[in-house]
Order: C-alpha cells, then sequence, then structure tokens
C-alpha cells in the first residue's frame, strides 16, 4: 500500500533541549511543517518570542514553519507522526501522556539514547507495551552533535524500524545534502549501540581527565567495542550494526569530542570533581550516566564481562575512587585479544 505522505502534514517534536531543537531545524530546513513542544512554559515562549534558542543553540535561527507549545494537548491535535526527543528518564512519563491524549493512529520514533530506567528494557519495548506491538516506529541514531546539525554541517545517522512506509516516510522529512540518513534493519542493535557508547565515552573522559593519554583512550574505545558486541550478541542484535554508523561511528564521536556531554562528564570526575559538581556545570542531562547502572544490570542478567561498564557503575555510585576503578581495569586486562569474548 502507497503511502499517502506529504511533509506539510505536520510533525511533533517533543523535548525542546538542545537535540529537539536541533533536530525541529533540520526537519523545518527540509520543508516540513514542525510543532517543538516542551514542558517549561517559560522556555516555550522564550523560543517564540526570540526564534532561537539562546540557552542550548544560540545564534541559531528557527525557521519560519516551526511553530512552540507547551501545551500536549494542542500539540498532538490530528498529527499522526510524532519523534521523541525526551531524555531517557522522562521518555516513559511523556510516551504516557501521548497515549492518554492519542490513543490511536500514531507513528512514534524517537532519538532518545537511553533505555528505561526502572526496567532497564529498550526504548521499543516501552512504545510497544503502550500502543501495541503494530504502531509503527522508529529510532534515529548516529554521530551527530546537535549544534552541527542546527548549523547544517554535514551528518549520517541510522535510522531502524518496524514499518516499512513509517521508513520511507521519514526519509523523505529527513535525508537532504547535509543530512543523510541511512536505513538499519537492526531496531535492537541502533538502540543498545547508542546507549553503550554514552558509558564508555564517560570512561575515555575519566582517562582523559586524569592524564593518561592517546594509548589509553585508544585502548578504552578498542575495548568497548568488545563490551559492545557483547550486549549486542546477548540481546540478538545484529553483528553488522556495530560497524555502523549507530555504533562504531557514533562511539568515535562521542568518544573523542569535547562537544560530547557524556565526554566532559567524565573528564570533570578525572579532574577530581564531584558527580554532583560535573552535573552543575554541564547544566543538560548525561545519558550515560543515567544509563550506566541499567546497562550493569543487563550484563548481570546475561552473565556479561563487562569491565569497563563496570568500573564506571561503581565510581558513579561512589562504590570505588578514581585510582580503584583505573587499577581494577589495569590489573584484569586479558593477555589474548578477541572482541568476541
Amino acid at each position: 500500500m502507497a503511502s499517502a505522505f506529504n511533509k506539510r502534514h505536520p510533525i511533533v517534536v517533543l523535548g525542546a533541549g538542545s537535540w529537539g531543537s536541533a533536530l525541529s531545524i533540520c526537519l523545518a530546513k527540509n520543508g516540513n511543517d514542525v510543532r517543538l513542544w516542551g514542558h517549561r512554559p517559560e522556555h516555550i515562549e522564550s523560543l517564540r518570542s526570540l526564534r532561537e534558542n539562546r540557552v542550548y543553540l544560540p545564534g541559531i535561527q528557527f525557521p519560519p514553519n516551526i511553530s512552540f507549545y507547551s501545551d500536549l494537548s494542542l500539540c498532538l491535535e490530528g498529527v499522526q507522526d510524532i519523534l521523541m526527543v525526551v531524555p531517557s528518564t522522562a521518555f516513559v512519563t511523556v510516551l504516557q501522556a501521548v497515549k492518554a491524549l492519542r490513543p490511536s493512529n500514531v507513528r512514534i520514533a524517537w532519538a532518545t539514547k537511553g533505555i528505561d530506567p526502572q526496567g532497564n528494557r529498550l526504548l521499543s519495548d516501552l512504545v510497544a507495551e503502550s500502543f501495541g506491538e503494530a504502531v509503527p516506529m522508529a529510532v534515529l541514531s548516529g554521530p551527530s552533535f546537535a549544534k552541527e546539525v542546527a548549523k547544517s554541517e554535514p551528518t549520517a545517522v541510522s535510522l531502524a524500524g518496524n514499518n516499512d512506509i513509517f521508513i520511507q516516510d521519514l526519509l523523505q522529512r529527513f535525508h537532504s545534502d547535509c543530512f543523510r540518513v541511512y536505513v538499519n534493519s537492526d531496531m535492537v542493535g541502533v538502540q543498545l549501540c547508542g546507549v553503550m557508547k554514552n558509558i564508555l565515552a564517560i570512561a575515555v573522559g575519566v582517562a582523559d581527565g586524569m592524564g593518561l593519554g592517546a594509548n589509553s583512550r585508544a585502548a578504552l574505545i578498542t575495548r568497548g567495542v568488545a563490551e559492545m558486541s557483547r550486549l549486542c550478541s546477548a540481546l540478538s542484535a545484529q553483528p553488522e550494526t556495530l560497524m555502523s554508523l549507530a555504533g562504531i561511528g557514533d562511539m568515535v564521536l562521542t568518544c573523542t569530542d569535547n562537544q560530547s556531554r557524556n565526554r566532559r562528564f567524565g573528564m570533570g570526575l578525572g579532574q577530581g570533581k564531584t558527580v554532583k559538581q560535573v552535573f552543575a556545570e554541564i547544566g543538560q542531562e548525561v545519558e550515560g550516566a543515567h544509563n550506566v547502572a541499567q546497562v550493569q544490570a543487563l550484563a548481570q542478567r546475561y552473565q556479561l564481562d563487562m569491565p569497563i561498564t563496570e568500573q564506571v557503575c561503581r565510581l558513579l555510585q561512589g562504590e570505588a575512587s578514581l585510582d580503584e576503578a583505573l587499577n581494577n581495569l589495569l590489573l584484569r586486562l586479558p593477555t589474548r585479544e578477541n572482541l568476541s569474548i
């Protein structure tokens, strides 16, 4: 059955932080009518009056075909396509609010990189639980910093979903000369890689904050690929996803550039600051810090050896000092290299 898709049919973007704002700008520049929602009325009023997100994306103007809402009911009125860009800690709350207002005839995509903080479930599981397994859903992920996307700098990402028509419609919405979208058939793997790369970026940031050098950074990234591989294999993801934009592409970006909040968070810890101090300095969500305990729980459930994840978790929970976490990693390094074990 052919799609009756039209870019003039509005798409709702839920989440008016840096990433939600950037994707709204990207969609609007590509000819879509966009409704951008945020939960703080004063923030939304600022976006509406200034036509700019001066808090998170200063100096970048919103195109005229973006409208702003703090009332979720009005924002969802008559809309089928929803893109969720809220933190993973708020994902299920916002999802339930959407369900209460639009219980049917919706298609849900998300660009949130995280998992359910309560039940350690993938976000796709939450969507299916709320709207049924048959609801069209998709996840957008890959190496993409918000500011560069908002400025139309060349970017390539992965898109995975369960409905071919929805995927093709999202391609029409997003794909452009400066925002290249590549379809991936592995929705589970794309989500897992998006979670893992943030945790590994914290670990690399800690090492760089401690001044350990480029050799340590390269070792952590490489061994991080092994941990990502184990987790993906345990949850039946496709091994090819590891080498995709959503996998190694996003890991390299997040682990090596200071635009990454997760990397900066780790660097602050490596410099001896407290978790509370670094959160205050960054002033935005740090998904890896929220998700590391959940990934550690998955590692324990599936009996996986994930030492980097374990030590980041112990560090954030106050169970290990910087030196202890580092020593625990160094002392257990294997003598035979194998990314699959």
